[in-house]
C-alpha cells in the first residue's frame, strides 16, 4: 500500500467517525442509530478485497473503539471478521454486478451488528442482547445498504492507486 492511499484511507476514516459521532448518533429510527462504521470494512472489501477489508474494519473499529464505552477492540474484531469475509467472499462478482454492492452491505451489516452483540454479551456487556436487537440490525442494516453505492466509490477512491483509477474511472 503506497503512502498517498494510506492517508486517504485514514482521511476516510475519520471523516465517517466524525459524521457518526456528530450528526449519524442524532439520528434515530425506531430508537436506533444507524453505524457507518460497520460500512468501511464492508466497501473496502468489496473494492480491495480481505486483506484490504480486514485492515479497514480494524482501523476503523479501533477508531470508533476509543470514542465509545463498549470494550475496547470489540468493534475492530467485528470490523476486521466482517471486512475480510465480505473481501473473501465477494470477489470481482459484487465488483462487476450494478447493485449488488447494496445487498452486501445490507446482510453484512446485519451480521456485523449481531456478531457485536453476541461478542459483547461473551465479553460481559450483557444489555447488548436486551435491546430491541431486530430494530438495532435492522436500521444499521438498511441505512448501510441505502449509503452503500456512496462508500463503494469513497472508498475506491481511498484504496486505489492512482494509475488504475486513472484506467477505470474515478468514481466508477
Amino acid at each position: 500500500m503506497s503512502g498517498r492511499v494510506v492517508v486517504r484511507a485514514l482521511l476516510v476514516v475519520a471523516v465517517a467517525l466524525l459524521a457518526q459521532m456528530t450528526v449519524v448518533l442524532e439520528v434515530r429510527i425506531g430508537g436506533a442509530s444507524p453505524d457507518i462504521m460497520f460500512l468501511l470494512p464492508v466497501a473496502a472489501g468489496i473494492v480491495a478485497g480481505p486483506v484490504e477489508g480486514a485492515t479497514m474494519g480494524f482501523v476503523a473499529g479501533m477508531a470508533a473503539d476509543l470514542l465509545t464505552p463498549t470494550p475496547l477492540g470489540l468493534s475492530a474484531l467485528v470490523g476486521t471478521l466482517i471486512g475480510y469475509a465480505v473481501g473473501a467472499v465477494s470477489g470481482d462478482l459484487v465488483r462487476d454486478v450494478r447493485g449488488l454492492p447494496t445487498l452486501v452491505a445490507l446482510g453484512a451489516s446485519a451480521l456485523a451488528v449481531m456478531l457485536y452483540a453476541v461478542l459483547g454479551a461473551l465479553l460481559g456487556e450483557s444489555q447488548f442482547l436486551h435491546v430491541d436487537l431486530v430494530t438495532v440490525v435492522t436500521v444499521i442494516a438498511v441505512t448501510n445498504a441505502l449509503l452503500a453505492g456512496l462508500s463503494v466509490r469513497v472508498m475506491r477512491w481511498a484504496l486505489t492507486a492512482s494509475a488504475e483509477r486513472a484506467s477505470t474511472g474515478w468514481f466508477r
